[in-house]
């Protein structure tokens, strides 16, 4: 083999995870290809946490045969949880279940035993690594010690890169598939995690994300909350606290949080640097207490607003943004008019809403008192247009003042995020860089550099600015 292709559904940890396979599969000494160009081979890194995303990781599974590989890997969530979803998926198709064995699995159709007595993938008799009634790859004889998925030097493709610290969940959410997909709770070390800080930034990226499944989490073995004096986590800002040390890193955001994860240790953190950028992703989910023992979440939305007061007298103007479901089964017209207010009060900077869909091998696909499909839809668009008014307010109070952005695009108008996350296209097609010694260049002379603005405008979309 001598080329490879990578699809990725789903969430910042699976784009992690397709970095990590990425930079395997070229130490292997094959090339990364679009899947269009023929590769030999293409893994297909897949999501489930809903139906449609297991319906999309499954056309990319069908996208990647088409193109007659010698051989096509599944991995990711969708073979872990062993739903039945994934059908019959043809010849020279390797599924894997346990994501400990990809990266053996992967030496092995990259570079199958070539002594005489060795067996290929398909031929060996030991440990099968497979789903359910599919195709088996078969390897462990045949290599010891296994490989590993690597820690990342570069984060390709990207302006910011994402950089994941922990992994795991068993809250067991009643909506929630991923207990099943990820069970084990683990966290990587702190040096393990500087060191990979540290050549990102080498490899040029400005800005970090430190992402997991449960970042709150991070060094415990379980994502439950303790009670007492032990209840609050102080590994994650700890943590934090080092990266943000790091030589260069100029930018650091906190992927997703449960409320319970903000405590005055982590604020106290976010308000010594500079670095760490204003942003909090709290996952609310409803605003209704109802909505939220059904959803067994482990908070109320009382327990969102005192932290939504407590962020706000730590830290300036900060940008809030959330997940909210509508139409989780039971889910009343109280109750979403609930999430509307909470929401309003809050004045989020982005609401992601999703509709609820039930996701086979969850509580909440077997719960009774189904919200009809037209009034999820209509409330979904309430619940947009708020999104959309709440960015435009939040964007607002920033026009007049200075801002610095993280170029990302040049395609038409410049653009990136501020520090609050919101985006902002720069009117003037070129500005003064210290890299080019006071001279003026384009900007796609230079994608991914910080630079300073002043917002003059707000527009439904995004902020508009001049540079400085």
């Amino acid at each position: 083999m001598n080329s490879f292709s990578i699809l990725t559904l789903g969430c910042k940890v699976n784009q992690y995870e397709s970095q990590q396979i990425r930079e395997l599969l070229e130490r292997f000494g094959l090339a990364s290809v679009e899947v269009a160009a023929h590769p030999d081979l293409v893994v297909v890194n897949t999501c489930c946490v809903t139906r449609t995303a297991s319906a999309k990781s499954r056309r990319a599974v069908r996208q990647a045969r088409r193109h007659e590989p010698q051989a096509v890997v599944i991995c990711g969530c969708l073979p872990a949880v062993a739903t039945g979803e994934l059908g019959a998926v043809g010849e020279n198709v390797y599924t894997v279940e346990n994501r400990r064995d990809l990266p053996a699995v992967l030496s092995v159709l990259v570079s199958p035993p070539t002594t005489p007595d060795s067996k290929s993938p398909k031929q060996a008799s030991n440990t099968v690594i497979r789903a359910r009634n599919e195709p088996k790859v078969k390897y462990k004889k045949d290599l010891a010690p296994p490989p590993e998925l690597p820690q990342l030097t570069a984060f390709q493709g990207h302006t910011r890169a994402f950089l994941k610290i922990q992994d795991g969940c068993d809250a067991f959410c009643t909506y929630c598939i991923i207990p099943k997909a990820r069970p084990k709770v683990h966290s990587k070390t702190p040096d393990k995690v500087l060191a990979e800080a540290a050549s990102l930034v080498a490899a040029g990226h400005k800005e970090i994300v430190l992402t997991g499944v449960h970042i709150g989490a991070y060094g415990r073995p379980t994502v439950r909350r303790r009670r007492g004096a032990d209840a609050e986590n102080p590994h994650l800002p700890d943590l934090l606290d080092r990266i943000a040390r790091v030589p260069g890193l100029a930018r650091i955001r906190l992927s997703s949080l449960d409320p319970a994860d903000v405590t005055p240790r982590l604020l106290d953190v976010l308000a010594a640097h500079r670095n760490i950028m204003p942003h909090l992703h709290l996952s609310l989910q409803s605003g209704s207490d109802n909505v939220l023992g059904r959803m067994c979440r482990p908070y109320r939305a009382d327990d969102f607003r005192a932290k939504i007061e407590l962020i706000a007298s730590r830290l300036d103007r900060p940008a809030i943004t959330t997940d909210i479901i509508v139409g989780f089964p039971g889910e009343e017209d109280a109750d979403f008019q609930q999430s509307v207010a909470l929401a309003k009060e809050t004045g989020f900077a982005k609401i992601h809403v999703f509709a609820f869909s039930p996701r086979h091998g969850t509580a909440a696909a077997k719960m009774q008192d189904r919200v009809p499909s037209q009034v999820v839809k209509e409330r979904s668009h309430i619940l947009r247009e708020l999104d959309e008014d709440l960015q435009y307010r939040f964007r607002g109070q920033f026009v007049g003042e200075t801002a610095q952005i993280l170029i990302e695009t040049t395609n038409g108008h410049p653009a990136g995020r501020a520090e609050r996350y919101f985006m902002v296209r720069v009117a003037d097609r070129s500005y003064r860089s210290d890299r080019s010694n006071g001279t003026y260049r384009t900007y796609a002379t230079y994608n991914n550099d910080l630079i300073r603005v002043t917002i003059v405008e707000n527009t439904r979309d995004s902020a508009v600015a001049t540079p400085i």
